[in-house]
């Protein structure tokens, strides 16, 4: 089996009166590695910009077409998508796992409950009918996908030791599809609300006695919709979303199919709660499961759950002191500090080479791709919905994978010669393992030249002023904050620039301030704001504090403020070190990093 590893999901589109759009969940790239992350697209834009250049995205992911009322989108490769539709051979994989997962929890459940006469029900949500049964052109049914995927690994499983006589039947006698039939006698996909959803539903609960007997083989049930308020079957124990849900089929109504309280042979009810538990192999994180069924219960059930974190601050306005920028303090300092700068740098490209080729060769070990399966309780309390993981699973995908354009890939996002690429590459001695996972390979190789290449070129960073170009006073503007723990109260406003609140962002700059503000030596402060920037190779860095601090003489400060013994992510320390470059430039400021007003020398 081939994996591209190119998916995506439609979420839904939407539409104003004068464009239409569609959401989308894709893989992009960040600074912090690949991010499963939801964008939003219109007719013309392309999938490959959208996730930051990901190589899967490159040919034939344009959206050539948005169709509000089919819910639809049409790609440049000729493909279309369904809203709730995953795009890409690698969703084949995960339902492939989703349905061996669900047939593995159904036998260890009957394997349990057989002996207390409680036969177990498994209910799969599919996306589309055709994925399970489908039709010649002369209207004889046949398997679709899902199907011969079940039977496959029903097969394998039921031949297991521990299983072995548990379901005594064969794998084409346990499952069966429940779906509106039409005039042909075929079967269609449905939203639950047609007569011919009524008809089915009707023989549904017709035949319920006989579907909880022990010796009725059909024990997998397949379904297009949510079957319905008027679905009442007691014992499905295991649900299995095959769908993307969408608003008409809430995750509420798909898993209230199995919050039932069984029932024996004997038609008793089983009120055991360690017996009456439900299992969801769901397609995404348990996280984003709980968080998006919780809030469904919320909003259509009209609850609330007690103690659920709510964000009920009030915003205030941080106002500038009136005439602050006449101030002959704020002159002295801001006037030192003001200007633009730009900066130049120097490397040599064979030291780069050495060590971007070392630091490839010590990449951890690549490793095929893999899914991940976590097996999550889920229990309400009064604070909502409380998760305790019970076990975890990787499959590893064994497939043929394309193989991009390395030298160009690396290249787009290094800005190094293709050369200097190659070279890199052959003298880690890592080329191979690009043949195990291409993509994995290729965001630990960038990261890793990325991070030799901006050590050797913050090392050789020059600035130099940009001529009289300077920070214009019209940008401190007041502004609207969320006030906090953190937030500091101005006492004395003559040592400032504010009259009210500094916003601060840790405990150590809220300590910071209230030293500026009550030591003597200290004669004015402010936090640089926002849009004060010092423009460096891995991004702008905006400094923390400017001040002025006098004993024997003035001295003019900008300081950085980071806690003490706090270990810096390497970004901080390059930017940290750029801002020691970039101030050298300034006559008559200091730039130190610092935890306390004490520390400044």
């Amino acid at each position: 089996m081939t994996s591209t590893m190119r998916t995506f999901c439609l979420e839904k589109v939407t539409a104003t009166k004068t464009r239409t759009s569609a959401k989308i969940k894709i893989d992009c790239n960040t600074s912090d590695g690949v991010r499963r992350k939801s964008v939003t697209a219109k007719v013309g834009d392309d999938l490959y910009e959208l996730s930051n250049r990901r190589e899967i995205y490159k040919n034939g992911y344009i959206i050539n077409g948005i169709d509000i009322s089919a819910n639809l989108i049409e790609l440049s490769n000729g493909e279309t998508v369904f809203v709730g539709n995953t795009f890409g051979s690698l969703s084949d994989e995960v339902m492939k796992v989703q349905i061996r997962k669900t047939i593995e929890e159904h036998f260890i459940k009957e394997r349990t409950l057989k002996t207390k006469g409680i036969k177990v029900l498994s209910l799969f949500f599919i996306d589309r009918v055709a994925n399970y049964r489908n039709y010649d052109e002369a209207g004889n049914p046949g398997k679709g996908k899902f199907a011969e995927w079940f039977e496959e690994i029903f097969t394998e499983i039921s031949g297991k030791n521990p299983f072995g006589d548990v379901i005594p039947f064969d794998a084409s006698e346990v499952h069966n599809g429940y779906f509106a039939a039409d005039k042909k006698g075929n079967w269609k996909d449905t939203k639950g609300n047609t007569q011919a959803d009524d008809d089915t539903f009707k023989l549904i609960m017709k035949d319920k006695e006989r579907l909880l007997d022990m010796n009725e083989p059909l024990r997998f049930i397949f379904s297009h919709s949510a079957l319905r308020e008027g679905w009442d079957n007691p014992n499905v124990f295991q649900i299995c979303t095959l769908n993307k849900t969408q608003s008409e089929l809430k995750k509420r109504q798909e898993i209230g199919r199995g919050l039932r309280l069984s029932v024996n042979q004997e038609g008793l009810r089983i009120y055991d709660m360690n017996i009456n538990r439900l299992t969801i192999i769901a397609n995404e994180a348990y996280e984003d499961f709980a968080r998006q069924l919780q809030t469904e219960i919320e909003e259509d059930c009209g609850v609330s759950f007690e103690g659920r974190i709510k964000n009920k601050q009030k915003r205030t306005t941080v106002r500038y002191r009136k005439g602050f920028e006449l101030d002959e303090k704020f002159k002295e300092i801001w006037d030192r500090i003001k200007y633009h700068t730009t900066y130049r740098v120097e490397y040599d490209t064979d030291e780069l080479i050495k060590k971007a080729a070392k630091a490839v060769h010590q990449m951890p070990a690549i490793k095929k791709a893999v899914i991940k399966t976590t097996k999550t309780a889920l229990e309400f309390d009064n604070t909502g919905i409380v998760m305790e993981t019970k076990s975890s699973y990787v499959t590893s995908l064994d497939g043929i994978f394309a193989i991009p354009d390395v030298l160009f890939y690396i290249q787009e996002r290094t800005e190094l010669t293709r050369s200097t690429i190659f070279e890199i590459l052959k003298t880690s001695g890592r080329i191979g393992d690009l043949l195990i996972n291409p993509q994995l390979f290729l965001d630990n190789t960038i990261t890793a030249i990325q991070d030799v290449l901006a050590d050797v070129m913050i090392d050789g960073i020059k600035y130099e002023k940009i001529g009289t170009k300077e920070y214009e006073m019209r940008l401190f503007e007041d502004y609207e904050i969320h006030i906090n723990d953190l937030t500091f109260k101005v006492q004395n406003e003559d040592k400032t620039i504010y009259s009210n609140l500094v916003p601060l962002d840790s405990n150590v700059e809220y300590e910071f301030a209230r030293e500026c503000e009550n030591r003597d030596d200290i004669e004015f402060y402010f936090k640089l704001p926002f849009w004060f920037k010092i423009k460096t190779p891995i991004g702008n860095y905006n400094p923390d504090w400017a001040l002025i601090k006098k004993n024997e003489k003035t001295v003019y400060f900008v300081a950085e403020t980071k806690s003490a013994g706090k270990e810096l992510m390497a970004s901080e320390k390059r930017k940290i070190q750029c801002g020691h470059a970039h101030f050298t430039e300034f006559e008559e400021v200091k730039y130190r990093q610092v935890a306390t007003v004490g520390e400044l020398d």
